[in-house]
């Protein structure tokens, strides 16, 4: 998604000019080109899929559409089985309308998950739950601290579910390198993201991730806390950025790389 300008066969060979050895996939380019496609296009060019974003989106309190999210998160999975990768990523999905209840909708997160693990346990497959900025709690992700992601996750095994660390969403929480470091001791940190934090935030604000030292966040502090934490998986970067997006993608993602180096 950070440079989403850019086709698959684009990235994938900007990717391999730069020496980037993986990349986060999305569904939605992925579902466009064909799963089957990708995964053959990312493997023939020695890179691994390091997660596929998103599942997720569990909250729905209505039968059919309850329905309809877990059908669509048995596919995501078998999506990221054949792409290769061991990691969906889950945006576990905000209120439903009418309803003010975060407690019910975090317990109906619970049940969805007792039925998706195991079935992606059969795939090799991990989940990841994300906790989102808690300004998305309304309509995105009703999970806002690693704290609430660790409380669900640890209701399975921790092959199964995990947590995502994404310095964006957590980056103002005191408790949460407390919660990295109870997230690393039971092996539950399956996915590391990065993107900054900068001001003023974008109307929408969903587009509002900063590149990498343009913003607030130290990045190398929240690094060390992952690695003391004993992570040693992949770091990605994801950026959802209008400018970003209107520029050219193979100059972003050279500069996104070099940023990396530089801050991270």
């Amino acid at each position: 998604m950070t440079v989403k300008q850019l086709t698959l066969p684009e990235l994938v060979s900007a990717c391999v000019d730069l020496g980037v050895p993986g990349v986060g996939l999305w569904r939605e380019p992925v579902q466009q080109y064909g799963v089957e496609a990708a995964a053959k296009l990312v493997r023939d060019a020695g890179l691994t899929v390091t997660t596929l974003c998103r599942g997720g989106f569990l909250t729905a309190i209505d039968p059919v559409e309850r329905a309809e999210a877990l059908g669509d998160n048995h596919a995501a999975i078998d999506e990221a089985a054949t792409l290769g990768t061991d990691t969906l990523v889950l945006v576990c999905g905000g209120l439903p309308a009418g309803s003010k209840d975060l407690h019910g909708a975090r317990e109906r997160i619970a049940d969805a998950l007792a039925v998706l693990a195991p079935y992606a346990a059969e795939r090799g497959v991990r989940l990841a739950i994300e906790a989102l900025h808690p300004m998305y709690a309304s309509d995105r992700c009703v999970v806002s601290t690693l704290g609430q992601a660790l409380d669900l996750a640890e209701r399975f095994p921790a092959e199964q579910v995990g947590v995502t660390v994404d310095t964006y969403h957590i980056w103002w929480d005191d408790q949460a390198a407390a919660q990295i470091a109870r997230a690393g001791a039971a092996g539950r940190i399956h996915s590391f993201q990065l993107a900054d934090w900068t001001t003023p935030l974008p109307e929408g604000v969903l587009n509002g991730r900063g590149q990498i030292g343009d913003g607030a966040i130290d990045m190398r502090e929240w690094r060390g806390y992952v690695e003391a934490a004993g992570y040693t998986g992949p770091i990605e970067v994801e950026l959802f950025n209008d400018g970003l997006w209107a520029r050219d993608g193979k100059e972003v993602l050279a500069e996104t790389a070099e940023r990396f180096v530089r801050y991270a």
